[in-house]
C-alpha cells in the first residue's frame, strides 16, 4: 500500500502507535499534535487521508473539519476519532464531510479496514482549486477588525462603498457581505448601465449587486446606477461598489454625481493594502501555493521560512494579484520542492526594477520641446502609477498635483489608470 496519512491527535502515545501500525502497512505517516500543526501541514500539501481526533486543546476536530470544508480544503477523506464519541458526534461529523468515525481504543483490524476503505473511496476532487476568500487574508488585528466590521454591515442592506488600493481584495470583501442563498450579480459590461439598467434589477432579486472601480463610470453610466439603486431600495437587495480612487475630487470637479456619491458612501469601509498587515503575507502565500498544488498547476512545493520572510518584506504595490502572480511563478519555475530565499529574489527583483521604468530610454532631442515634454510626462506618470500600485491618492501626493489636475493631465496624455490588476480580486 502507499499514500500519505496525517494523524492529528494531542496524545503522543496514540500518535506514535497509529504511526507505527500504518507505517508497517506501507503508508507514509505524518504527525500533528494539534489543529495549528494540522493547518500548517494542510497548507503545504494534501494528504490522502486524515485521522482527526475530536477532542483537542486548541481547536476541536469538528471545528477544524468545518474550517476545511468552508475553505475548500476538504479534498481528502477525513476519519474522525474520539474516546468520548457519541452517535450525535459521529452523525454531525459525517454531515460535515467526514468519511467515517472511529471510537477509541481502536482495534487493529478496524483501523486498517477503515483506512483502506476511506482511501479507496476518496472524495470527489473539485473542478478547480478553491478561490481566495476573506478568511485567507490572515489573522492579524487589522484583518480581524475588518472582518468584525463587515460582519456588522452584513446584517443591513444599505449600499456599501469599499475603498482602498487596487488589488487589495474588494471582490473578497463584497462576497463576504453576500448572503449565500441569494443571487450574486457583478456588473462587468458598464455600457449596460445605460442601455438596459433594469436587466440588473431583474437579475439581483434580493441578492448582491457588485461593481468595481465605480470612479471610472461616465455620467450616463452613473445615472443608470442611480436608477438601479432607486429600484432595489427596500427590496432586500444590496449594492456594493468599490473604488481605488477618491470620489470627492471627482465630485468637486463635476465628474461624479454628488447625490449618487452620498448615497453610495452612506456606509464606507476602507480595505487595507497587504503591506499594512504584512505579518499575514506568509499565510496568504501558503494558501495560494496550496491552491496551485491542489489544481495540479505544480508538483508538491514548500516555501521555506527564509522565503516567507523575503515575501513579507516586499511592499507589493500591486497587492494580492501581484503576490498571486509571484507565487505562481515560483511554483512553476522552482527547481526544487523547497522554494527558498534565492528563488524569491529571482522573481521579486525584476518587479522592483519594473517599478522604475527605463529612464535610460533617452527622449530624442531632435523633436519639438512640446513633444519632448509630453514624452517625459507620460514616462513620469506611468512610472508613478506602477510604483504606487494604481493608487491615484499616492500618485497625486508624489507628483504634487491636485487630484482633479492629475486626472486632466492623465487624460491629456492618454494614460489609462485605476484598473485593477486582477478582476477576480
Amino acid at each position: 500500500m502507499s499514500g500519505h496519512i496525517l494523524v492529528v491527535d494531542d496524545e503522543v502515545g496514540i500518535r506514535e502507535l497509529l504511526a507505527e501500525i500504518l507505517t508497517e502497512e506501507g503508508y507514509d505517516v505524518h504527525l500533528a499534535e494539534n489543529a495549528e500543526s494540522a493547518r500548517a501541514f494542510r497548507a503545504r500539501m494534501r494528504p490522502d487521508l486524515v485521522l482527526l481526533d475530536i477532542w483537542m486543546p486548541d481547536t476541536d476536530g469538528v471545528t477544524l473539519l468545518k474550517e476545511w470544508a468552508a475553505g475548500g480544503k476538504l479534498t481528502m477523506p477525513v476519519v474522525m476519532m474520539s474516546g468520548h464519541g457519541t452517535i450525535d458526534t459521529a452523525v454531525e461529523a459525517t454531515k460535515l464531510g467526514a468519511a467515517d468515525f472511529l471510537e477509541k481504543p481502536v482495534s487493529l483490524a478496524k483501523l486498517i479496514d477503515t483506512v483502506t476503505k476511506a482511501i479507496k473511496r476518496g472524495v470527489t476532487p473539485p473542478r478547480r482549486a478553491p478561490s481566495l476568500e476573506l478568511s485567507a487574508l490572515g489573522r492579524s488585528p487589522i484583518i480581524l477588525e475588518l472582518k468584525k466590521r463587515l460582519t456588522q454591515i452584513a446584517a443591513h442592506t444599505s449600499p456599501v462603498l469599499l475603498t482602498g488600493e487596487s488589488g487589495c481584495g474588494f471582490h473578497l470583501c463584497a462576497q463576504f457581505l453576500h448572503q449565500p442563498a441569494s443571487p450574486w450579480v457583478e456588473i462587468l459590461e458598464r455600457a449596460q448601465l445605460v442601455s438596459e439598467p433594469m436587466h440588473f434589477v431583474e437579475q439581483v432579486g434580493n441578492g448582491t449587486l457588485f461593481i468595481s472601480e465605480v470612479s471610472e463610470l461616465a455620467r450616463l453610466e452613473q445615472k443608470g446606477l442611480a436608477l438601479i439603486l432607486d429600484k432595489i431600495e427596500g427590496t432586500g437587495a444590496r449594492l456594493v461598489c468599490a473604488t481605488s480612487q477618491s470620489l470627492e475630487p471627482l465630485m468637486a470637479a463635476g465628474e461624479f454625481d454628488a447625490r449618487l456619491f452620498y448615497r453610495l458612501s452612506s456606509v464606507s469601509v476602507r480595505i487595507p493594502s497587504i503591506r499594512e498587515h504584512r505579518e499575514d503575507i506568509p499565510d496568504i502565500a501558503n494558501f495560494i501555493l496550496a491552491q496551485l498544488i491542489e489544481a495540479g498547476v505544480c508538483p508538491l512545493r514548500r516555501l521555506t521560512t527564509a522565503a516567507l520572510n523575503q515575501l513579507r518584506n516586499f511592499d507589493w504595490p500591486g497587492n494580492l494579484p501581484q503576490l498571486n502572480n509571484a507565487i505562481r511563478t515560483l511554483a512553476v519555475t522552482a527547481l526544487s520542492s523547497e522554494i527558498d530565499a534565492p528563488d524569491v529574489n529571482r522573481v521579486v527583483t525584476p518587479m522592483k526594477q519594473a517599478a522604475a521604468p527605463a529612464m535610460s530610454q533617452a527622449i530624442s532631442l531632435d523633436i519639438p520641446l512640446r513633444e519632448a515634454r509630453d514624452a517625459f510626462e507620460r514616462m513620469y506618470f506611468e512610472h508613478l502609477i506602477q510604483q504606487e500600485g494604481g493608487s491615484m491618492t499616492r500618485v497625486a501626493d508624489k507628483s504634487g498635483l491636485e487630484r482633479t489636475h492629475l486626472y486632466r493631465k492623465l487624460k491629456q496624455l492618454n494614460i489609462r489608470h485605476g484598473r485593477r490588476l486582477d478582476e477576480e480580486l
